[in-house]
């Protein structure tokens, strides 16, 4: 009887050390992914600021992390932007108000599509307007200032000359010029230009287009260009036909394109070089990669110079 009695009580203490075993392992399988995704986010983080940062080199001087662990980019004006609000937003509020995370969170495509995207994929289509108005003037009468003409076909557009913008747009016209001598679809969809820089918002919000920026150029006008006056499946067969060399030549020089937004705008091309930056270096996992920055170029000093900025304030 005594032996039994003591066999009952070896028994319960067997089940409750394997219990409390159990649970250790579960709490530190947790933990371990927690860790994992906090690592994951701040590698995220990182990659992003670079990318701004390369993007728009002579606007940012720094980086600031708050003891709240907020981590803000430092303007040259002065003024500082939030990379993370850490709200949760539907798809409309990230487009009415966005933070650097927002904005970058979705990793544009460089490779051709042949199809529309999934619903509310719309990279780029989240703007920062606190960044475009440092950049590139904050009302009207600056952005104008900033404003020089570019030859698109017969006609000389205005564009926003600063962070070579314009330099930039120039750099696609010749090579959409020469690539129209053996492909004539290239001409075809490229000219006439329907604009440039257009000081409006876009309709039914209060943002600013990216034209207002003196940012975003529209080719020649097609009645299947724009989600908003075509079906899915007339935008879907435009988005077939459309020259892939001539969305290629734009994304080289640092502009996204309006055909891979879900809210299809095939006409449209915008300057975003950050967003082109993060889909060129960081849009694959490197798995056997020691550095959250590998790929980058560098042979650049300014870039070796803001990763150490990146590297010495998040660490």
């Amino acid at each position: 009887m005594v032996a039994k009695k003591y066999f009952y009580i070896l028994s319960l203490l067997i089940i409750f050390i394997t219990g409390c075993q159990s649970h250790e392992g579960l709490e530190n399988s947790i933990t371990a992914r927690d860790t994992s995704a906090t690592n994951s986010y701040d590698i995220i983080m990182k990659q992003d600021i670079l990318s701004i940062m390369m993007a728009y080199p002579h606007n940012i001087t720094g980086l600031e992390k708050d003891i709240s662990g907020n981590v803000y980019i430092l303007l040259k004006s002065g003024k500082k932007i939030l990379y993370d609000d850490k709200r949760k937003k539907s798809f409309t509020q990230k487009l009415e108000n966005a933070d650097i995370q927002d904005m970058m969170e979705l990793v544009y495509p460089l490779e051709s599509i042949n199809s529309l995207m999934t619903e509310n994929f719309d990279p780029g289509r989240m703007r920062v307007y606190s960044l475009f108005k440092e950049v590139y003037g904050g009302y009207k009468q600056e952005i104008e200032k900033n404003l020089t003409t570019v030859k698109v076909g017969n006609k000389n557009l205005l564009f926003n000359e600063q962070n070579d913008a314009a330099k930039q747009l120039k750099l696609v016209m010749n090579e959409l010029l020469s690539l129209a001598k053996s492909n004539w679809k290239i001409y075809a969809n490229s000219f006439p230009s329907s604009g440039t820089y257009n000081y409006r918002y876009i309709a039914g919000t209060g943002r600013l287009s990216a034209h207002a920026f003196g940012i975003a150029i529209d080719l020649k006008r097609d009645s299947r260009d724009y989600w908003k006056w075509a079906s899915k499946e007339q935008g879907e067969k435009r988005l077939k036909e459309y020259p892939k060399e001539l969305v290629k030549v734009f994304e080289k020089h640092g502009f996204i394109w309006g055909g891979k937004w879900s809210h299809f705008d095939i006409l449209h091309f915008e300057y975003r070089p950050e967003i082109i930056n993060k889909a060129r270096y960081f849009s694959h996992n490197k798995e056997n990669s020691n550095v959250w920055y590998d790929g980058v170029p560098l042979d650049n000093n300014q870039v070796k110079k803001f990763i150490r900025m990146i590297e010495d304030e998040l660490k």
